[in-house]
């Protein structure tokens, strides 16, 4: 007889995957033969670097990989983070105990909600924001209380406007800058005044990092960490996926407070024993060589920025360029929600794009745009929008 299986009651609460199912209708309509042009992900779509895939062959030779590696990653993988942060950013890290390695930013940003939140505590997150930041947060059963990121705002958090009873029971609070989805960056007074916030407030700040080495018109964005008192009351999230190219290599680091970077290694103790060591040289190594390749992927997405945005003035869709990632944040036209409109879009015009409600309440009125195809990939986005004749 076949026994009754049921899910734990944390399955059962996580929300739906947004871009599984969003991948899913883009693969949908790409099966039927039509040339889909997809920028609803935030899928990199340029190779590694050469150096660091030829790291990685060499690497894979050596028997000492072979074997496990150690819990916590190799001591020089650790070193070369803390490298590229004190010469980009000019921040200290100890690698032994600021620095935790993580399968991908993805993962530590699901952990540290369960290092942190018991059931009934609560956590600030940005709306709109990242959905796994919510997978986190349902997985240690906790709440979550949506800090509006409204364009009137620069599309950052107003802490004055949070409900105090929420505040009371806050204990982590996730930030991202540059932002997906809005493609916002953040000031240094601000993340002054988010310093001050944590230590008055008692709470913990998740800095997500992951697109930090893309900015524009001349601008690199600030890191958390260059904050004083930044360690005090978190952390940073950091990954190799979008600098450069590296998705699909799974390299993160958690870097800063020291007693949360050991939470996350202790809970990671339990789950993994790190990464190929293979991997582990190759991350090294685009840590710590030159950077080149990084100045030249920010200059390609500018590049594709401005085309694109040329593209759509032309046809009489208008909003500010973003000021960094590699997303753009537009504003739907009049008559549409963000679903509808990317719906219309994916069905007449074969293009894929992320509908705003996916990332929040306050998503909604807008879409998202990845600058993952080449330039004149994305004029013809232009071109096919234009063609629908919705802007006049």
């Amino acid at each position: 007889m076949t026994i009754r299986i049921e899910p734990a009651r944390r399955l059962t609460s996580l929300p739906e995957q947004f871009f599984a199912a969003l991948v899913g209708k883009a693969n949908a309509r790409a099966a039927t033969g039509r040339d889909v042009i997809n920028l609803g992900q935030g899928n990199p779509d340029r190779p590694t670097p050469r150096t660091i895939v030829e790291k990685l062959k060499t690497a894979s030779d050596n028997p000492l990989y072979h074997k496990y590696p150690p819990f916590r990653g190799f001591r020089f993988l650790k070193e070369a983070v803390a490298k590229r942060y004190k010469e980009d950013y000019n921040v200290d890290l100890d690698p032994d105990t600021e620095v935790a390695v993580l399968f991908g930013g993805k993962t530590g940003l699901v952990e540290i909600s369960q290092c942190l939140l018991n059931p009934g505590d609560v956590c600030l997150v940005p709306d709109p924001g990242y959905p796994d930041y919510w997978s986190g947060v349902a997985l240690a059963e906790a709440e979550m209380a949506f800090m509006p990121l409204l364009e009137s705002n620069g599309f950052l958090p107003d802490y004055e406007a949070i409900p105090a009873d929420k505040l009371a029971r806050a204990k982590l609070m996730f930030l991202n800058y540059p932002n997906n989805p809005t493609a916002a960056v953040a000031s240094r007074s601000f993340y002054e005044e988010t310093v001050r916030f944590a230590e008055q407030n008692n709470v913990v700040v998740a800095s997500d990092f992951a697109y930090g080495a893309i900015g524009y018109d001349g601008n690199r964005p600030v890191s958390f960490l260059e904050t004083p008192g930044a360690k005090d009351v978190g952390i940073e999230f950091y990954t190799l996926s979008k600098s450069y190219n590296m998705a699909g290599w799974r390299v993160g680091f958690a870097l800063g407070n020291k007693q949360i970077v050991e939470m996350l290694n202790l809970i990671q103790d339990h789950y993994y024993c790190s990464l190929f060591g293979g991997i582990q040289e190759a991350a090294a190594e685009a840590l710590a060589g030159p950077q080149h390749s990084v100045a030249e992927l920010v200059r390609v997405y500018e590049s594709r920025r401005d085309a694109l945005y040329d593209g759509l003035a032309a046809i009489g869709w208008h909003a500010p360029k973003p000021a960094g990632s590699f997303f753009c944040w537009l504003p739907v036209p009049q008559g549409f929600t963000s679903a509808s409109f990317a719906d219309k879009l994916l069905e007449e015009a074969d293009i894929v794009v992320a509908p705003g409600i996916g990332f929040g309440e306050h998503g909604e009125g807008f879409v998202r745009l990845g600058l993952l195809a080449p330039e004149e990939r994305l004029r013809e986005v232009a071109e096919r929008i234009g063609r629908l004749r919705i802007f006049g």
